[in-house]
């Protein structure tokens, strides 16, 4: 398997380069050259593994045996869910009413990019001390990302870590659990404006191919690719476990920020898995409009939400989203992304938005009053406490109880 950019400059690249590089060279963003298949008999065949036996599974389809032989494979996969709080690592919660959340707060933060750093914190040692080589990983975080980061990565020989964070827009507890990391490879940062302000520094590091390649940049934000892969397996996951017979169409509702996690469910359904998404998001809403309307546009400011990881106006992905659904047409995305980083606006072509909107079938707006009564609701009737994340994705769950109720 080889990986190239969204932008169509740089091709070629071996897993290993893939999981080092932040934003390809050409300003692109990586993914497979091709995206493996799974037909319905495969996927049935899968139905009774357990979340680590069905990762074993996946991500072998992304990273060759020459590079990673299946017993280190295997290996580093069991160490990497090794500290997760229940041995199904992303047990699904079934409600009444319909409502089933899958849990993916069960990893050593809380916070669902544990799923994924936790596989990148044991693939970057094991390249890095064969090679002998020390990079410093660059992160920008809203709040979840980077306390998952360092702790995927604290104390290790061959990483540095430098974390910036947004003064006064993480959580109290998500900001505690990056400051008070005592370990000299971990490096953090509080910066004026909001998680969109601090991106574009990081972003013009990477494109310094001096500076990145002098100071040996990457960066484990979602432009990775490696955290991209290991995400798709809870889409496949809650497929299997919602539909084991695998005849029927699976609808996933997705809390959305910088819309990395809807694009490991992209690859997911690109790969064979009869599934379709909407996009639940907070006030900052460029995800909807850019969904409804074909418009991508950055909002004049990011709105300050309960939801602060998710408090995003300039969803990076996007750029994967357009190239897996336009059929890889580099120069469609490198025309669109240019347009977009010289004006701050582009509108997308017709077939482009219809082919997403095929994908991601609806789309929702929660407010922070919204937040707060799904909350209380779903407490006051089953006992269970949603965290304002997930109280986002839970409000279309109502919405449409609602709306066939009414």
């Amino acid at each position: 398997m080889k990986y190239k950019s969204t932008r169509g400059d740089v091709t070629g690249l071996t897993f290993e380069e893939a999981l080092c590089t932040g934003y390809a060279e050409d300003g692109g963003i990586l993914l497979p050259e091709t995206i493996p298949k799974v037909d319905t008999n495969q996927l049935k065949s899968w139905a009774n593994l357990s979340f680590i036996e069905l990762a074993k599974k996946i991500i072998p389809m992304y990273v060759s045996e020459e590079e990673i032989p299946s017993s280190d494979l295997n290996d580093i996969i069991d160490r990497a869910f090794s500290r997760f709080s229940v041995p199904e690592v992303a047990p699904i919660k079934r409600l009444p009413g319909g409502l089933n959340v899958m849990e993916l707060f069960h990893g050593p933060t809380w916070a669902f990019k544990d799923l994924a750093l936790s596989c990148v914190g044991q693939f970057l040692p094991y390249f890095l001390s064969k090679r002998k080589k020390h990079i410093n990983i660059l992160v920008g975080t809203s709040g979840d990302t980077g306390s998952a980061a360092i702790e995927a990565v604290k104390g290790q020989k061959w990483i540095d870590i430098v974390v910036l964070l947004p003064r006064g827009r993480c959580s109290q507890i998500q900001e505690l659990q990056m400051t008070t990391v005592m370990e000299d490879n971990v490096h953090v940062y509080r910066v004026d404006g909001s998680s969109d302000d601090l991106d574009i520094p990081i972003k013009l590091c990477f494109q310094d191919h001096a500076f990145t390649k002098r100071h040996n940049l990457s960066s484990i934000n979602s432009i990775n690719w490696a955290r991209i892969m290991v995400q798709t397996v809870h889409y496949i996951y809650a497929y299997l476990q919602i539909c084991p017979s695998c005849d029927s169409v699976v609808q996933i509702v997705i809390p959305t920020g910088a819309c990395g996690n809807v694009t490991s469910g992209i690859v997911a359904k690109a790969m064979g898995v009869p599934i379709e998404f909407v996009c639940a998001v907070t006030q900052n809403d460029v995800v909807v409009r850019t969904v409804q309307t074909g418009k991508y546009t950055i909002a004049d400011h990011v709105i300050q939400t309960l939801a602060p990881a998710m408090d995003i106006q300039i969803p990076y992905n996007m750029e994967r989203i357009w190239y897996i659904l336009n059929g890889g047409n580099t120069d469609v995305i490198k025309k669109l992304m240019t347009e977009f980083e010289e004006t701050g606006s582009v509108a997308v072509p017709n077939d482009l938005t219809e082919a997403v909107q095929k994908v991601i079938v609806d789309t929702f707006v929660a407010s922070d009053d919204v937040i707060r009564r799904m909350i209380k609701r779903t407490w006051d009737s089953d006992q269970y406490l949603l965290c304002p994340h997930t109280a986002v994705g839970v409000g279309y769950h109502y919405q449409q109880v609602e709306k066939t109720l009414g």
